[in-house]
C-alpha cells in the first residue's frame, strides 16, 4: 500500500511502499515496481526515496558480528548505526576514522554515500576504511566485495553508489585508536573569506580536523567572516567515561512556519559571530559534541516548518574555489536567504574509491535553505550556474533538485557506474538525473 514518505529535509514528499527487513538471510519481495534500501533516513533529498516503488527498511538488521579490540577490525550488519559503534568501541579505545556530522546514520548508508568528515585532508572518505561487504542482488546472487579486489568494479560502484547496486547486508570496517574521548581544540574568529583560506591552508598541515562556520549574510569586506575550528585527538586521559551529547533539547512539534527566516537569521548570525570575545580560544572538547553538534537537538529538522528545507552542498576545484565561493556568498547575501549552519571546508587530495563519490580536491560549502517555494528554487538555480561555471559538483546525498546536465557533467563515471545497477533498484534521484 502506497503511503507518503519523505527524507530528513522533509522535501520532497512521495508515495511509496514500505517493507521492514529484520534479519539475514533475506529475500526480495515479488513486488511490482522498483526497490531501494533505506538506512536511518538521514539523507536530505530524494536519493533515499523511491516514488511508487518499495522502500526496504534496513534498520532492523542491526547485529554486531565480530570486533577485535586488539586490531580495531569491526564486522556488523548493514543497519548498525555509527552511534551504536561508538557506544561499543570508544570505551575500548577506538573510534571511527571518518565520520559525518551525525552519528545517526547506518554503516550501509555511510558506505552508499561514501561520507566524509572534518579530516578529509588527512584520511579521505569512509570508503577508504571499508575492508569488505556482502552485496545481495535482486536475482538472489551474493557478491563478496573487498578493498583488495577493486578490479571487478563492484566495490567501487557500491561505495558512493547511493544504494543502487544492490543490498549491503554486512560490512567490515577498520577503526582507529584514540587515547581518550577528548580533542585538543582551537577556535579562531576570522573576518573575511581571504582569512579563511589562509588559516585553512596553514591548518591542513598541522591539524587532523578543520572546519569553519561562516556568516552567509555578511557583505562587503566582511563577506565570508566566521569561526575556524581545528582539532586533534587528545593524548591526555582526562575522563574516560563517554558522555552523550544528546540532551533533553527537542523540537516537539512542527511549527506552522519556518523558524529560520529573515527576522531570525541575521540577528542569530551576528550574535554567533561575536559569541567569542577573543580572536583565538583553546579548549578541550569531548568528541561527541564536537563531531555531532546537531545530534544534541532531537528532531531539529522540524524547525523549518511543514514545507521542510533544502540542503545545498557543493565542492569547487582549487583553481576556481576562491572566486566561486565568493560569488556564491554574494548571491546568497543578496537574496536575504541563508542558513544558521553554513559550513566551509577544504577537501584534501586523497582520491575517493567510489565511482560516484562526491569528495574531491577543492572547497566545499554546505547550507540549509527553508523551502519557501519558487523563491528558493530560483536562488538555487542561480547557485547552480556558479557551480557549473566553476567546474564544481553538488552532493547527491543532500540534493533534491539538481539537473541531469549538472550531474552528468560533474560525475563523469556515471555511465560506467550504470553497468553495475541492480535492474530492480532505482530512486527518485537516479530517475531525475539519468532518465
Amino acid at each position: 500500500m502506497l503511503t507518503q514518505g519523505m527524507s530528513w529535509g522533509r522535501y520532497p514528499k512521495v508515495h511509496q511502499n514500505h517493507l521492514q527487513i529484520t534479519q539475514r538471510p533475506m529475500t526480495f519481495p515479488s513486488t511490482v515496481g522498483k526497490l531501494l534500501p533505506r538506512g536511518n533516513g538521514r539523507s536530505y533529498g530524494d536519493s533515499c526515496l523511491i516514488p511508487n516503488g518499495t522502500l526496504l527498511h534496513m534498520r532492523g538488521v542491526d547485529r554486531f558480528i565480530s570486533f577485535d579490540a586488539s586490531t580495531g577490525r569491526l564486522c556488523c550488519e548493514a543497519g548498525v548505526t555509527l552511534a551504536e559503534i561508538i557506544d561499543l568501541v570508544l570505551p575500548q579505545g577506538w573510534f571511527l576514522p571518518v565520520t559525518p556530522g551525525t552519528r545517526f546514520v547506518t554503516v550501509a548508508g555511510a558506505i552508499a554515500n561514501d561520507v566524509h568528515g572534518k579530516n578529509h585532508h588527512f584520511t579521505g572518505t569512509f570508503g577508504h576504511y571499508v575492508k569488505a561487504f556482502e552485496l545481495l542482488r535482486s536475482d538472489g546472487s551474493q557478491l563478496l566485495c573487498t578493498s583488495d579486489n577493486l578490479q571487478d568494479g563492484w566495490f567501487s560502484a557500491t561505495v558512493g553508489g547511493l544504494g543502487l547496486t544492490g543490498l549491503i547486508t554486512w560490512a567490515e570496517i577498520q577503526l582507529r585508536r584514540v587515547a581518550s574521548p577528548y580533542l585538543e581544540t582551537e577556535n579562531i574568529r576570522f573576518g573575511s573569506l581571504e582569512e579563511f583560506f589562509s588559516i585553512s591552508s596553514a591548518s591542513s598541515a598541522t591539524h587532523e580536523y578543520s572546519v569553519a562556520w561562516i556568516d552567509c549574510l555578511s557583505t562587503g569586506r566582511s563577506r565570508g567572516r566566521g569561526h575556524f575550528t581545528r582539532a586533534d585527538h587528545s593524548t591526555a586521559s582526562i575522563d574516560e567515561r563517554p558522555r552523550d551529547c544528546v540532551t533533553d533539547k527537542n523540537i516537539p512539534f512542527i511549527p506552522p512556519f519556518s523558524l529560520v527566516n529573515k527576522f531570525t537569521l541575521r540577528p542569530f548570525n551576528t550574535l554567533y559571530f561575536w559569541r567569542q570575545r577573543a580572536s583565538h580560544k583553546r579548549f578541550v572538547s569531548h568528541l561527541l559534541p564536537f563531531f555531532y553538534p546537531l545530534d544534541g537537538i532531537r528532531n531539529w529538522n522540524r524547525m523549518y516548518g511543514p514545507d521542510g528545507f533544502l540542503q545545498y552542498q557543493c565542492v569547487l576545484p582549487p583553481t576556481t574555489a576562491r572566486d566561486g565561493v565568493d560569488a556564491l556568498l554574494e548571491e546568497i547575501s543578496r537574496s536575504g536567504s541563508g542558513s544558521f549552519l553554513a559550513v566551509l571546508k577544504e577537501f584534501g587530495n586523497i582520491v575517493s574509491r567510489g565511482m560516484l563519490s562526491f569528495p574531491r580536491p577543492g572547497t566545499t560549502l554546505a547550507l540549509d535553505f527553508p523551502n519557501n517555494g519558487q523563491g528558493v528554487m530560483r536562488l538555487l538555480d542561480r547557485l547552480d550556474r556558479i557551480v557549473d561555471e566553476a567546474g564544481g559538483a553538488l552532493y547527491p546525498a543532500k540534493d533534491a533538485r539538481m539537473s541531469a546536465a549538472s550531474f552528468q557533467r560533474a560525475y563523469v563515471r556515471w555511465q560506467e557506474f550504470s553497468q553495475y545497477l541492480d535492474p530492480r533498484f532505482s530512486s527518485g534521484f537516479w530517475r531525475r538525473v539519468t532518465e
